[in-house]
């Protein structure tokens, strides 16, 4: 730490002398634990524990045997640079490249402070710089226990500690709005297909299309910018076209042949399980010109029998989602491809126009109020970065 003038009060400290590492072991059988706490259970930048496993549903493996309890902190070892720093409110079994930690003396360093000295700033850029390893990056405790940072008498400790909770509270209660509106339109989604079912025309993609999907092209990427880009991956995403995913190519015939137009619906023909058959429309985000890659298809919908729009709003849905994802197939464990002939013959809802205007215009005030609540829960976070920064750092 760079060295400067110290708050009157203040005394610093290195993370060893006022922190320990638990290692408390168990057997997951045996200890009558009913949970579980792996690196997917804990959320970067989320302090608190959604998820976590049930110990008797799954085969944890022997590295699951670190004991931890309510209250005490929670750190992926692994990747730093993923944050992962939790509190869980309840006992349980992590794997022992999750650190348990706690105070060593609460007349020292406040227990309630901890997790929060952890997630600033200076913390996690000390923890990814002492890093070993290039593939999968881990920290040892005993190089976490060198970290050194300003530590506040007790009864400011109790003061930041509660300023702080009292910041990620109204953090938690914009994301949980946020989480909320997501799952409304979810089931609006859902809903409105499974309503379908009974009262709406279902007919084979392919009736509703005019030809067959258009493939893309692609190419290496360039390091430098050449005015015609193809568009990457992860531009399509459970949400529908993610912009700014754009990789520079050289403008060739085919790639011209597979340009872009503002209005196109895209479909993921070849990618993860779990992302294949992602529709998205094109917003025409870029200057230059752009083409699809051909791990994607261009669907053209019959506009007077059903809209581009509206066509994406289905394919997005639960029902249609295992549809298609059901189709997908290949023998890499990794990527799966969508045969365009089985595409062609997925059943799709035919309503009414105006029903189809009806459900895009109700989706599109559910995005809008995503979209607001989203910049919201982004300006309190942000915000308690600040705090933290504020309260904790020099």
């Amino acid at each position: 730490m760079t060295e400067r003038v110290l708050k009157p009060g203040w005394t610093r400290v290195k993370f060893g002398d006022v922190v320990r590492q638990v290692k408390a072991k168990v057997d997951a059988k045996s200890s009558g634990l009913k949970r579980y706490i792996a690196g997917e259970h804990m959320v970067t930048d989320d302090l608190r524990i959604r998820r976590w496993g049930e110990i008797n549903d799954n085969y944890l493996g022997p590295a699951f045997h670190m004991h931890f309890k309510p209250g005490q902190v929670l750190y992926g070892s692994r990747r730093t640079y993923l944050r992962k720093v939790a509190v869980p409110d309840f006992e349980g079994i992590c794997a022992n490249t999750t650190f348990v930690l706690e105070a060593k003396d609460p007349t020292v360093l406040l227990p309630e402070l901890l997790p929060f000295i952890m997630q600033t700033e200076v913390f996690h850029e000390y923890s990814i710089t002492n890093s070993k390893g290039s593939v999968n990056p881990y920290i040892n405790f005993s190089d976490l226990a060198e970290y050194e940072f300003a530590l506040p008498p007790l009864a400011e400790q109790r003061r930041i500690a509660e300023v702080l909770a009292a910041s990620l509270t109204v953090t938690d209660s914009f994301r949980e709005a946020f989480r909320s509106i997501k799952t409304c339109e979810r089931t609006f989604l859902d809903e409105s297909v499974i309503r379908w079912k009974n009262s709406a025309c279902w007919v084979n993609l392919a009736e509703v299309l005019d030809g067959s999907p258009e493939s893309g092209c692609s190419a290496p990427p360039r390091s430098n910018p050449t005015g015609h880009w193809v568009l990457a991956l992860n531009a399509l995403s459970h949400l529908g076209y993610t912009g700014g995913q754009l990789k520079p190519v050289d403008r060739t015939d085919k790639m011209v042949a597979a340009l872009l137009h503002q209005g196109d619906l895209l479909i993921s023909r070849s990618n993860t399980r779990e992302r294949v058959g992602f529709v998205g429309i094109y917003n025409g985000e870029s200057e230059g010109d752009v083409s699809f890659p051909d791990t994607m298809m261009r669907l053209n919908p019959r506009e007077k029998v059903i809209s581009n729009v509206f066509l994406e709003f289905v394919l997005q849905s639960t029902p249609l989602r295992r549809r298609i994802m059901s189709i997908a197939a290949g023998t890499s464990a990794s990527m799966k491809k969508i045969n365009r002939q089985n595409l062609l013959k997925i059943k799709v809802p035919v309503p009414p126009v105006a029903q189809q205007h009806r459900a895009v215009e109700m989706r599109h005030q559910l995005r809008h109020k995503i979209e607001c609540m989203d910049n919201r829960f982004s300006q309190t976070m942000k915000l308690h970065g600040q705090l933290l920064a504020h309260l904790l750092t020099l």
